[in-house]
């Protein structure tokens, strides 16, 4: 009975681990929805995070849960997992967004619990621990969702450009005052939609581990709520850090490059999405807002800001999955 007991315990403090996670993704990553919206002066902060809020929550309604099956099922070999391996991905995640948070740099929450789960499940059982179609499939998308997002984000500016060559700057950001708030709703639809569900997944390795759930059991509802719940507030507490740089420091905005940003970003967080792949919001949009700075001239980019962002983007999994393994020994030894 004690034994049970114990388990139901530890079982308890790593789901609340996952939510403490899923509540500073939100947090780390707020900036990513807000920072063009904010730095345009469409919208005060408060009223900003708000809305990224909502939005974030409003997207239990849209999505399939495509990304939290590849998270809980398409890494890492299912009978691998246990409480410590997912108690060292998860310390892994938090220490490192912790470590950007505070630098300001725009990292990638999504690629830190990754770089987790790889750390610990290495760490306790090598790499034959990972699954390698999933994971390439991942690390695909480190390049293809910023290049996507610059694609889209630049394509968008200069469509937008070219219906608009005739008509007056301020109308044209009057127009695109109002149509920012739509594209920013969009693209926190889509980081509520994506980042949600890799807690989700985690929650749902633990549970099968657990023997809580069997693999052909549905995620529990009760999952699916806290998970959106958890990363909606994360997001109204937000990350203003971060905000500088991602909507001042990379290139100035107007607010058609706001929108612009942010459609050519939604753009890809749907497609992702829609697919079951895990992707960085941060890399989507800072993808997207170099795309919108690069179409008007490529002097408009700080392209040294921009590279001690790849930088951070490079370290993350590596970093991430160091601090995985040692948390996992950690956990063998108190958990």
């Amino acid at each position: 009975m004690q034994t049970l007991t114990m388990s139901f315990y530890v079982l308890a403090f790593l789901v609340i681990l996952a939510l403490v996670f899923d509540f500073m993704n939100g947090f780390h990553d707020a900036a990513n929805a807000i920072a063009t919206v904010v730095s345009t002066g469409v919208l005060k902060p408060q009223t900003a995070v708000a809305m990224a809020a909502f939005f974030n929550f409003a997207a239990i309604g849209v999505f399939h849960l495509k990304v939290a099956a590849m998270i809980g099922t398409g890494t890492i070999d299912p009978s691998v997992i246990d409480h410590y391996v997912v108690f060292g991905a998860l310390v892994g995640a938090i220490v490192w967004n912790l470590l950007t948070w505070y630098f300001g740099l725009p990292s990638s929450s999504s690629h830190a619990l990754i770089g987790g789960l790889v750390g610990a499940a290495v760490a306790k059982a090598g790499i034959d621990s990972l699954i390698a179609s999933g994971l390439l499939k991942i690390i695909m998308f480190i390049v293809l969702s910023p290049t996507l997002g610059f694609l889209f984000g630049s394509l968008m500016m200069l469509l937008v450009s070219w219906l608009f060559v005739r008509t007056s700057q301020r109308t044209v950001d009057r127009w695109f005052r109002r149509l920012q708030l739509v594209s920013a709703a969009m693209y926190s639809l889509g980081h509520g939609g994506n980042d949600a569900q890799k807690t989700m997944g985690i929650i749902w390795m633990l549970l099968i581990a657990a023997g809580a759930l069997s693999t052909s059991d549905p995620l529990p509802n009760w999952v699916i709520l806290s998970c959106y719940a958890a990363i909606s507030l994360g997001t109204l507490f937000g990350g203003w850090r971060i905000v500088k740089t991602m909507g001042q420091k990379i290139t100035k905005l107007k607010p058609v490059g706001g929108f612009c940003a942010e459609t050519g970003g939604a753009i890809t967080l749907f497609l992702a999405t829609m697919l079951g792949v895990p992707v960085s919001t941060t890399h989507t949009i800072t993808g997207a807002i170099v795309g919108v700075g690069a179409s008007r001239k490529m002097s408009a980019v700080r392209w040294g800001v921009a590279g001690n962002i790849v930088w951070a983007w490079i370290f993350t999994i590596p970093a991430s999955a160091f601090v995985a393994a040692i948390a996992w020994w950690i956990g063998t030894e108190f958990l």
